[in-house]
C-alpha cells in the first residue's frame, strides 16, 4: 500500500484514484507498530493494544460485514473502542455488524466515540431521511431513494479535544470544521501516525457538495496544517491507501491546505469588492500547479461548488442579483421566454444549437426553460435529455455528473412513456 501511495504522490504513476463504492473489502494491510488498515467503502484503521483494538471509523452498513470478515482473519482479539472520525453514513453504518461479532464472540460492547455534534447530526438525518434518500439515488445512480434510519450513538463524546488511553496506548483527538462541523481526526504519537478520516480523500477536498449542508473550507485547511506540523510519518485517511514518509505526508496536507486557502481568499476578496455570486464563481479557479496534483483532482467534488459553499458560509443565500431575491416562479419566466421566442420548441432546438458548438453551461438553461414551459413534450424532453447526457460526459466530478445524469434520466422517462 505504501509502496502504491508513494508512486502517486512521487508522480512515478499515472493513475488517478477515485473514490470507491465497493461493499467489498480488501485483506487488512499491516504496518509497524501494530496499525492496520482495512480499504473498503470507507477505511477502517485498526490500533492494536494491551486491552483490544482501537478503531477509526467502522465502515459502512453494506461493507461492514466483509470488513468484520477480513478483521477477523487478522485478529481474535477484542475491539475495544470506536471512534467515528465524523457522522457521515459510510464511516458510521457498519456499527451494528461489529457490535453483532462482539455479542457472537462473547466480548465486552465496544465503546463508541466521537465529537459531540455527532448526536445531533443523526437526529437531523432522522428528519430529513426522504431528501438524503433522493440525495443517495441521484449521486449514486440508485434505482430508488435509499438512506438508513437507525445509528449507533456515540456513549462518549466531546467538544475540542481528548486523549484516549487504551492498552497503555495514547489517541489524541482533537475536533475541526471540515467536511462536516463534527469532525475528528487523531494523534498516535508512538506510532508517529494520523488518521484523518476524510480530511484527504485522495481527490479534491469535498468542501463544496451542492446537495449537502455548510461544509468549512478556512477551517478544514487550517486543520491540515495542524496535522502537518506535527511531523507524521504516517497518514491514514478513511479513503484510499495510507501514506508513508514524513515528507510526503507534509506534501499532501500542505499541498491540500493550500488549495483551500487559495479558493477561500480569491472568494473572500472578491465578496469583499462587491462582486455577484455569478462573478466570482466563473473567476475564482485554482493554480493549475495544484489543480494537476494526483490528489487534488476533481473527481468527486470540484473547486466551483467550493466557491459557492464560502459564499453561502459569508454571504447567505443571497447572490447579489436583485431579480433573484423574490423571483418569480421558474415555470411562469420559462413560458414568458417561450412566448418571446416563438415556442417551447424554439428554446429547446436554441439549446440543442448551443450544445452542438460546446456551449454546454448556456444550453442547459435553454432546455430547462423550453421543458418547464412543456413538461408533457417529448420531442423537447429527448432534446433536454440529449444535452444533459453530453454535459455529464463533459465534467468530471461525480457531484455534477450524478445530478446531470439523473436530469437525462427524467427526461427519457417521458420520451419512453
Amino acid at each position: 500500500m505504501l509502496e502504491r501511495s508513494a508512486a502517486l504522490v512521487d508522480g512515478t504513476s499515472a493513475d488517478v484514484l477515485k473514490l470507491s463504492v465497493s461493499t467489498s473489502a480488501t485483506e487488512i494491510e499491516e504496518f509497524d507498530h501494530g496499525v492496520g488498515l482495512i480499504e473498503s467503502f470507507s477505511n477502517v484503521v485498526s490500533f492494536d493494544t494491551e486491552d483490544g483494538h482501537v478503531l477509526f471509523d467502522v465502515s459502512h452498513a453494506l461493507s461492514a460485514p466483509s470488513v468484520v470478515e477480513q478483521f477477523r482473519r487478522y485478529s481474535d482479539a477484542p475491539v475495544n473502542t470506536a471512534v467515528y472520525t465524523h457522522g457521515h453514513t459510510d464511516h458510521v453504518g457498519g456499527a451494528g455488524a461489529f457490535d453483532a461479532d462482539a455479542e457472537g464472540r462473547g466480548h465486552r460492547r465496544i465503546t463508541y466515540v466521537g465529537h459531540e455534534a455527532i448526536p445531533a447530526r443523526f437526529d437531523r438525518y432522522k428528519t430529513t431521511n426522504g431528501y438524503n434518500g433522493h440525495i443517495n439515488m441521484r449521486q449514486f445512480r440508485l434505482p430508488a431513494p435509499s438512506f438508513p434510519r437507525k445509528f449507533v450513538y456515540p456513549d462518549v463524546t466531546y467538544r475540542e479535544s481528548t486523549t484516549l488511553d487504551v492498552g497503555g496506548r495514547v489517541f489524541e483527538l482533537h475536533h475541526a470544521r471540515g467536511e462536516t462541523d463534527d469532525h475528528t481526526w487523531a494523534w498516535i504519537p508512538d506510532a508517529k501516525a494520523i488518521a484523518v478520516g476524510d480530511f484527504f480523500i485522495w481527490q479534491f477536498p469535498n468542501a463544496g457538495n451542492p446537495q449537502k449542508v455548510q461544509r468549512y473550507a478556512l477551517d478544514w485547511a487550517v486543520a491540515l496544517r495542524a496535522m502537518a506540523a506535527l511531523g507524521p510519518e504516517l497518514m491514514l485517511p478513511a479513503h484510499g491507501p495510507a501514506i508513508g514518509g514524513r515528507e510526503r505526508v507534509a506534501m499532501v496536507l500542505n499541498d491540500t491546505a493550500s488549495a483551500l486557502e487559495h479558493l477561500h481568499d480569491a472568494t473572500l476578496a472578491l465578496m469583499n469588492a462587491g462582486a455577484r455570486l455569478d462573478e466570482i464563481i466563473h473567476t475564482v479557479t485554482l493554480p493549475e500547479e495544484l489543480a494537476d496534483k494526483p490528489y487534488l483532482r476533481a473527481t468527486y467534488d470540484e473547486p466551483e461548488f467550493v466557491v459557492r459553499n464560502i459564499w453561502r458560509l459569508y454571504g447567505g443565500w443571497y447572490d447579489g442579483n436583485p431579480a433573484n431575491l423574490k423571483p418569480a416562479r421558474e415555470v411562469e419566466l420559462a413560458r414568458e421566454m417561450a412566448t418571446l421566442v416563438g415556442g417551447a420548441e424554439a428554446l429547446a432546438r436554441r439549446g440543442e444549437e448551443l450544445a452542438a458548438r460546446g456551449d454546454l453551461r448556456l444550453a442547459c438553461h435553454f432546455v430547462e426553460m423550453a421543458a418547464l414551459a412543456e413538461p408533457e413534450s417529448r420531442t423537447i424532453h429527448a432534446i433536454r435529455a440529449a444535452v444533459y447526457e453530453q454535459r455529464r460526459r463533459s465534467e468530471t466530478s461525480m457531484m455534477a455528473t450524478g445530478i446531470y445524469r439523473a436530469a437525462a434520466h427524467d427526461s427519457k422517462k417521458i420520451t419512453d412513456a
